[in-house]
């Protein structure tokens, strides 16, 4: 059984939980008190406690990739819990921006002054912890990517280059021959990080939870509605039990929704879904 709690995320499940432009999971299972990624700002530890989730008990991080909204939280984690690993890829902390509708690009990136830490453990393209955990990036991208990632940049000395999301991991779950997959934002694309597992593993993960990257929230644009049709029905072939929530906006859910029905369903913050392998 894997038990998970909606620590962060732009909606509420009521309105006893705040909300933000980001996303916050605890998850436990069989051996650990995990957290995954910690929103924008220190809410997920607001949130936390109102979930009864003791946050100095985690006893591992990982942090999906190098923006704001899922790392914004770091500090507050690392005062608040003195013994947790958080592990992140080794690219994480690179600069990244992105640009705005007044032509301006803004720094999206995480807290460079947290470095140097001996709590963070920086991880390449794949890296096994334990049994039960498993990270992987270096997802390849053969079906079209979110097009809102065309205005995410990271910056080189002075010059700034579209975003290979390079920095981005994903977080695999086994238990009992099962396997739960969790992503951050999908930047590389859903549909791609699935394919890529079932390459590695020889069969679609059995869960995924996570953002789609479906809206951007800079522009405030959705993706075409024919790109969301596709994916959903792409998606609908895999079999797989799919939650997600942040960026794939609402308007995007909504039509993966009419299309997968049962197969999909929404996390908002304040949410508590159990797993059972």
């Amino acid at each position: 059984m894997i038990i998970i709690k909606v620590l962060t995320e732009n909606t509420a499940a009521s309105k006893d939980f705040g909300c933000e432009h980001g996303l916050s999971l605890y998850v436990e299972t069989k051996r650990h008190h995990l957290l995954f990624d910690t929103g924008a700002s220190s809410l997920f530890a607001e949130n936390a406690a109102k979930l009864k989730v003791d946050i100095p008990e985690i006893d591992i991080a990982i942090l999906s990739h190098g923006h704001y909204d899922h790392g914004g939280g770091l500090k507050t984690f690392l005062e608040q819990n003195s013994r947790a690993k958080v592990y992140a890829h080794e690219r994480v902390f690179e600069p990244h921006y992105a640009h705005r509708p007044d032509g301006t690009n803004a720094y999206i990136g995480l807290d460079s002054t947290l470095l140097p830490n001996e709590r963070f453990v920086f991880c390449g393209a794949t890296r096994k912890i334990d049994e039960e955990l498993e990270l992987f990036s270096e997802v390849r991208e053969e079906t079209p990517i979110p097009s809102g990632n065309a205005d995410l940049y990271r910056k080189i000395g002075n010059t700034f280059l579209q975003d290979d999301f390079a920095h981005e991991q994903n977080l695999v779950i086994r238990q009992n021959g099962k396997a739960l997959l969790i992503a951050g934002c999908a930047h590389r694309g859903i549909l791609n990080i699935v394919r890529q597992f079932k390459e590695d593993n020889g069969r679609f993960p059995d869960v995924v939870i996570g953002g789609f990257h479906l809206y951007s929230r800079g522009p405030g644009k959705n993706e075409a509605p024919e790109a969301v049709d596709t994916l959903a029905r792409e998606l609908q072939k895999t079999g797989t039990q799919y939650y997600t929530c942040h960026c794939t906006g609402e308007e995007a859910y909504h039509r993966l929704k009419a299309i997968m029905g049962d197969q999909i369903g929404y996390l908002s913050a304040g949410s508590h879904l159990v797993i059972n392998f």
